[in-house]
């Protein structure tokens, strides 16, 4: 008698779909973010208030609506850290044309326009010119905001027309605001661009291998310079809603930004060296973040404590992936 064939063994796909979901570091984040919400609602009596949650949300929209762009950026291998400076001068641009008498759709243009500027401008010394970018958005970053002060001094931006403040404090929906609408807008058309897209897969493929990606016939430069250019927009439309709600412009607007918009790309799992991340990471960073700031300002916690735990996130969100892969390779050996 012939021997009987041994068994197949067929792989559970489905099984193996599950685990890497359950394990992946989105289902991990948004374990977080729960866990925070819960703690947030034990420890102050007035979170769970549906208007507290809405102005929950004004910590973190403008900075993640220029997250989503920055993601892309990093991603491929690029950094913008003149983000928070394209928003002080973009604002100082809308309070000089207030004075002059612009009224709402002009001061909005113009926002948008510097920040799509200032983009084109970094887009043009990295890409074109071939400079690292983190060389130059530093430089730039003194630059945009330098001239801030140029032009204001110590003085401030003030007499925005009434219809302005929509854009900041209006809502469009009981207690969703405008703000919130436009965050999830953009989460949606960025995730759209990013992972259903041919561009999309051209980031990803410039991040993991420019070399190659160049010989596969994919124009990094142009690529990486649309990316900046989206950074820059982002930072205008940002501008605006920043703008907007806080109804004047000193030269110290967002100033820091660039550190806790950049945590907040690195904590939504997107890898500091380029080549992998994901927009569904970013968006739960975003809530993460807010809702820790949101619950430590209602606890009466200073600024400054805020800014050492953002400082601290940021370190330990980079070198937790290094640590995790040496200890690996180590178990391996």
């Amino acid at each position: 008698m012939s021997a009987l064939p041994e068994k197949r063994h067929i792989p559970d796909r489905l099984g193996t779909s599950l685990t890497r979901l359950l394990s992946s570091w989105e289902v991990l984040l948004l374990g977080v973010a729960i866990a925070i919400f819960i703690a947030n609602a034990f420890a102050s009596p007035y979170f769970l208030n549906a208007w507290n949650l809405s102005d929950a949300t004004f910590n973190f929209t403008e900075k993640a609506m220029i997250a989503f762009a920055m993601a892309l950026l990093i991603i491929s291998g690029e950094i913008d850290l003149s983000v928070a400076a394209i928003i002080a001068l973009a604002s100082t641009a809308m309070g000089a044309a207030a004075q002059a008498g612009i009224d709402t759709p002009g001061l909005v243009a113009i926002g948008i326009t510097v920040g799509l500027l200032c983009g084109a401008f970094n887009g043009l010394l990295v890409a074109g010119l071939g400079l690292p970018s983190i060389v130059v958005t530093i430089g730039t970053m003194s630059l945009f905001r330098g001239i801030s002060y140029i032009v204001l001094g110590d003085q401030a931006y003030g007499n925005y027309p009434e219809s302005f403040a929509f854009f900041g404090q209006g809502y469009v929906f009981w207690v969703i605001s405008f703000e919130f609408a436009l965050f999830i807008v953009c989460a949606i058309a960025f995730a759209i661009l990013l992972h259903a897209t041919s561009f999309g897969r051209r980031i990803y493929a410039i991040g993991n291998n420019q070399f190659a990606a160049r010989f596969s016939g994919i124009p990094v430069e142009r690529v990486k310079f649309i990316l900046f250019l989206l950074t820059g927009l982002m930072s205008g439309i940002a501008a605006v809603c920043l703008t907007s709600r806080l109804g004047s412009t000193r030269p110290s607007i967002a100033q820091g930004w660039e550190l806790e918009i950049v945590t907040m790309v690195v904590l939504g799992g997107v890898s500091i060296l380029g080549g992998s991340g994901t927009i569904g990471g970013v968006v739960i960073a975003a809530f993460v973040m807010g809702l820790v700031t949101f619950g430590l300002g209602l606890l009466n916690v200073p600024g400054i404590v805020m800014s050492i735990f953002i400082g601290l996130l940021l370190i330990v969100t980079i070198s937790l992936p290094i640590i995790f892969k040496r200890l690996k390779s180590g178990k391996k050996a």
